[in-house]
């Protein structure tokens, strides 16, 4: 089984940035895409970034577009959210997972979640 742990989080003002680091187990990290998701309090869980194997390709939704940046580090196992000019409606858990890009399509691996907080 792939681990998949979060860090980075933390309180931030308006405007400010944070950047969440994602780091996977195994040595198949560079054949997985990898994605972040959040879930503030009282809402479904929502994408917000996913990159391919290689990092050739990002996705983003909307509200975060121009303002999040996610790449990863194969070498290092490790997947990254670049977090510029946070929003107080950016607050939420923020979780990583890993896709096997197998059949069902699925993100096969969960990471527990780290807090990000924008208040001032």
């Amino acid at each position: 089984q792939v681990q998949v742990v979060e860090s980075g989080g933390g309180l931030v003002q308006p405007g400010g940035s944070l950047r969440l680091s994602c780091a996977a187990s195994g040595r198949a990290f560079s054949s997985y895409a990898m994605g972040w998701f959040r879930q503030a309090p009282g809402k479904e869980r929502e994408f917000v970034a996913r990159i391919t194997r290689s990092g050739g390709s990002t996705f983003y939704t909307d509200s975060v577009k121009g303002r999040f940046t996610i790449s990863r580090d194969n070498a290092k196992n490790t997947v990254y959210l670049q977090m510029n000019s946070l929003k107080p409606e950016d607050t939420a858990v923020y979780y990583c997972a890993a896709d096997r890009l197998v059949t069902p399509s699925r993100y096969d691996y969960w990471g527990r979640g780290t807090q990000v907080t924008v208040s001032s």
